[in-house]
């Protein structure tokens, strides 16, 4: 079986979690958490390492929440995104940095941990079974043709919002072939019954609640991480040092790199509910919803004995 490794960005702070660590909220009936359904999809897709991307000052939770039950079923390495990892030379124009770097410098923070080709994903995000196997095929089948090739798993907006508040999507736009041509990160989208929307004041803006989205579920050869170090030096250099808040995002470099021609996305496409903990109260929908899987035979009540 060709090798591939599941990366899972989970160094974010969940500031709209309102308290605790939102990518350790428990969800199934033991104490499961969304990343435990990932892993256990992922390893039975044919990935055969986990890479966790966390804050190290989280490293001795995460061992206790998940890693050292999952290190018995697959390899497991640790990264840390710390906002200190840049080049020396930017070190003191952001001194006063206190917000992480984004997704774009989580996965860069793997290159010394992934030597095969990777998916990556988002720690709170649930994605569903085919997604996993649809990415693991394209990974390990894909030819070699001295191009960069990604794929992205895309998902149906309105399958990705949540009842509990706005969340940001990468709005996609896919050519005839199964290509993505476009993608634009969308902030504070709104579940409006069956409607997405933007809200600006009094203004509404309607969205195509059909519309393919990325949930940072992409995958790539490892010569793609030397495009994220050409980029995020780029971003560093191009960055104003009062400007606090600026990340070097997945869906934006990879916008910027497919517009220049250094790299092509096919876009898989999963229909599956998606649901995740972004807020306080998406945890019991999250709960809700694992329980009917089970229900369904989806996953045993228990994942790993």
């Amino acid at each position: 079986m060709s090798r591939a490794a599941l990366v899972i960005m989970a160094a974010g702070l969940g500031t709209r979690f309102g308290g605790g660590i939102k990518q350790l909220a428990p969800v199934g009936p033991n104490g499961e958490i969304i990343m435990d359904y990932s892993i256990y999809d992922a390893v039975n897709a044919g990935f055969d390492k986990v890479v966790f991307v966390i804050r190290e000052d989280l490293e001795k939770e995460f061992r206790k929440a998940i890693g050292d039950r999952v290190a018995r079923q697959v390899d497991v390495a640790y990264v840390y995104q710390e906002i200190t990892d840049i080049p020396d030379i930017y070190r003191d124009k952001f001194s006063g940095r206190t917000k992480p770097w984004g997704t774009g410098q989580a996965i860069l923070c793997c290159k010394d941990a992934v030597d095969s080709p990777f998916l990556v994903i988002n720690a709170d995000d649930y994605y569903g079974k085919n997604a996993f196997r649809e990415a693991y095929s394209y990974l390990t089948s894909t030819p070699d043709t001295g191009t960069i090739q990604i794929c992205m798993v895309s998902f149906v907006l309105k399958n990705t919002l949540s009842d509990n508040g706005g969340v940001t999507r990468g709005v996609c736009r896919v050519d005839g072939a199964g290509m993505l041509s476009g993608i634009t990160e969308t902030h504070n989208i709104e579940k409006d019954g069956e409607r997405a929307v933007i809200r600006q004041g009094a203004d509404v803006t309607q969205l195509d609640p059909y519309s393919p989205v990325s949930m940072n579920m992409w995958g790539f050869p490892p010569a793609f991480f030397d495009i994220l170090k050409s980029g995020f030096d780029a971003f560093l250099k191009e960055t104003s040092a009062e400007d606090l808040k600026a990340e070097y995002l997945l869906p934006t470099i990879i916008g910027d790199f497919l517009d220049r021609g250094r790299l092509s996305v096919k876009v898989l496409r999963s229909d599956d509910q998606w649901f995740g903990v972004t807020y306080k109260e998406d945890r019991e929908v999250a709960a809700g919803a694992i329980r009917e899987l089970i229900q369904k035979g989806m996953y045993p009540s228990r994942l790993y004995s």
